[in-house]
This record gives C-alpha cells, structure tokens and sequence, in this order.
C-alpha cells in the first residue's frame, strides 16, 4: 500500500472533528480514486474438490487459472489487481472490454476441459460493476464497485455465468449487440439490478 495512502488512513482514523474526516476522505477519492470497470472471477465448486481431491490439486488448479487468466485479461486492456485463493481480481476501462476478456476466458476453459479428466476441470463464474473504486498504490482495490462484483462473481454467478450490475451493463455499447437477462437480486439485504449476459 503506498506510504501516502497509509498515512491519509491514519489521518483520518486519528481525527476529532468530523470536517476533518470529510477533508481527508475528498483527498483521498481525489488522488486515489477512479472510476472502472471491476472484474472478479471465481473457480466454481471448489471447497468440494479440495476436500476430494486434497490442497496440491486445489494448487494445481489455481496455478493454471492464474497462467490462463492473466493473458486473457492483458490481452483485452485489463489490470489484473490480484490473485486470492481461486479468485482473480481485475480492472477494465470499459465493459466491453471486461466482457470480450469474460467471454474468451470461459472458451479458454471449456476448451482445456475437453482434454482433460473432470476432476481437472476448471469451471469460472464472473461478476462484474462499473463505478469508483479507491487504488491503494498496491494490489488492492476498495469500494461498493469492488464489494457489488465480488458478491456477483463469488457468491451468485454460476458456473460459466457472467453476471453484470446494471451500471455495469449500461456501459456495454449498443451496436456491440450484447444481451442480457435482468436479474433482481439482493446483497447484504440491499437490492441490486443486475443481468445475466447472454453469449
């Protein structure tokens, strides 16, 4: 995490008046801040393939999504932010590109899964949100954007399933001719409109 973001945290941790928690925060969002598109992947079924089949398949598995993943992603004008467990965090300044790197990752994997047995197969499940997101000068990446992808991908996006917010998915251009299926979903309580992309 950069120095200077570390020390601004602290600030603002530290301070009495709330008129100086508001100065603090509006620097921050002014140096730190951007707005993107939040990509977030996630290996499905895998707590159950662990327990089956131990943590060195579980490895294996997660080191071929990373060596998959990260090209893919380059490739389409992406940032991969980080790798966590069988998650792969990423940024895009466009959906569309989010979506053509969305879209040639799960090819990528059927592809791969046609030559292998199904114990090694790798299934993906993505969600993705366009909005503000705070770049810590590390790799790390902090907001609602980041937190409303991450419940999509991790939590309610099925395997080959590429879920999109509506913010998200307003962004896509229409002569690029994508579709998708509206969704009512709920996270944390909060309601959320989001779609399921048809490709």
């Amino acid at each position: 995490m950069d120095q200077y973001f570390e020390q601004l945290l602290l600030d603002y941790a530290l301070a009495n008046a709330e008129e100086e928690r508001k100065r603090i925060e509006k620097v921050l969002w002014h140096d730190f801040g951007r707005r993107k598109l939040v990509f977030v992947l996630d290996m499905s079924g895998f707590s159950l393939l662990t327990r089956k089949y131990g943590v060195v398949h579980y490895l294996a598995l997660v080191k071929r999504m990373q060596l998959t993943a990260r090209p893919i992603i380059e490739e389409n004008n992406g940032l991969v932010v980080k790798f966590e467990a069988d998650n792969c965090f990423a940024m895009f300044d466009t959906a569309l590109s989010g979506v053509r790197a969305s879209i040639q990752l799960n090819a990528a994997f059927d592809a791969m899964n046609v030559h292998v047995d199904d114990p090694f197969d790798i299934r993906i499940s993505i969600g993705m949100d366009f909005g503000d997101v705070l770049l810590t000068g590390g790799p790390d990446y902090f907001g609602d954007t980041v937190n409303r992808a991450s419940k999509l991908g991790e939590d309610i996006a099925g395997p080959g399933e590429i879920l999109m917010t509506e913010a998200a998915f307003a962004q896509l251009p229409s002569q690029a001719g994508f579709r998708g299926q509206p969704l009512d979903i709920s996270i944390s309580g909060i309601p959320l409109k989001a779609f399921k992309l048809d490709y």
